[in-house]
């Protein structure tokens, strides 16, 4: 797989970004990333696109100059991989791209969001953990699972409906290191876990007895969910006392990620008064 080449430069006079997705109604990133460049001074334009997969290839190719990068949401980060020139690490090993860099040789594709769920773990005191649980076995629950394999974790169990859509997260566990197993919704109990990762779409179903079986032993839920809140587990897990946070938290630090690409090229360079710029995007999203 190639990986992305690091230094490319965009012209100053690229300051169009948009989210792309379907649907794309709900998305934060506009506010949060309209916060982020009034604290930097960048006079950058950030808007929404409903954009399907169908639709993908065409309204990328008619991107002019004046753009700089795009991020992209569901259903769009499988045809985002295809599209890049090269892809980073994260990216790589989930298949998932959620920024491109419309760098002039073509674009350069990032995955945010594995950075978003480890910087969200560690705002509630999980820098690292060994065991965990991921509840669903869709797109987003790769990302989890190396962000779980970034922060140390042996073992990883997959709870599914269907045992064989979880055959990819088994196979990305083993080039990963890390131990998946599979189990499904029946049980009445579970194995503790220092923290389960909720990857099911907001509005699905799961009964009362499922998820009280989940919270019971499950530590600290991150649901990336934030658009439909509360959750069936997050529910559960307030009727167990136990510790629920939605995506917004995720969310926060996939965009201050991406922010770092659009304006440095790279995820990992720290942005001018960095604090400041996530205290703003916070009180966008949670001050409000």
């Amino acid at each position: 797989m190639v990986l992305r080449q690091p230094g490319q430069v965009l012209s100053a006079d690229a300051s169009r970004l948009e989210v792309w997705g379907d649907p794309i109604a709900h998305s934060r990133s506009p506010e949060l990333h309209a916060a982020a460049y009034r604290v930097l001074g960048r006079d950058w334009t950030y808007g929404r696109r409903q954009v399907d997969e169908a639709e993908f290839a065409a309204q990328l190719a008619s991107l002019d100059g004046s753009w700089r990068g795009l991020s992209l949401t569901m259903p769009l980060k499988g045809v985002a991989f295809a599209a890049a020139r090269s892809n980073d690490r994260r990216a790589a090993l989930t298949g998932a791209t959620n920024t491109l860099l419309l760098d002039r040789a073509g674009p350069l594709g990032f995955n945010t969001d594995v950075g978003g769920i480890v910087r969200a773990l560690g705002d509630e005191g999980l820098p690292a953990v060994d065991r965990a649980r991921i509840v669903g076995a869709g797109a987003t629950a790769t990302s989890a699972l190396v962000a779980l394999g970034e922060l140390g974790a042996q073992r990883v169990e997959v709870v599914a409906r269907r045992r064989a859509a979880a055959d990819p997260l088994r196979e990305l566990g083993e080039r990963l290191g890390v131990v998946v197993t599979v189990v499904d919704f029946a049980r009445s109990a579970y194995a503790p876990v220092a923290v389960t990762i909720a990857t099911l779409p907001g509005d699905a179903q799961v009964t009362d007895a499922a998820a009280d079986a989940l919270a019971g032993s499950g530590g600290l839920l991150l649901d990336v969910v934030y658009g439909h809140w509360p959750t069936a587990l997050s529910s559960a897990w307030e009727r167990a006392g136990a510790r629920a946070m939605s995506g917004l938290g995720m969310l926060l630090h996939q965009a201050l990620l991406q922010i770092r690409i659009f304006t440095a090229g790279d995820p990992d360079v720290p942005l001018d008064d960095e604090s400041s710029v996530l205290a703003a995007m916070r009180e966008a999203v949670v001050g409000d």
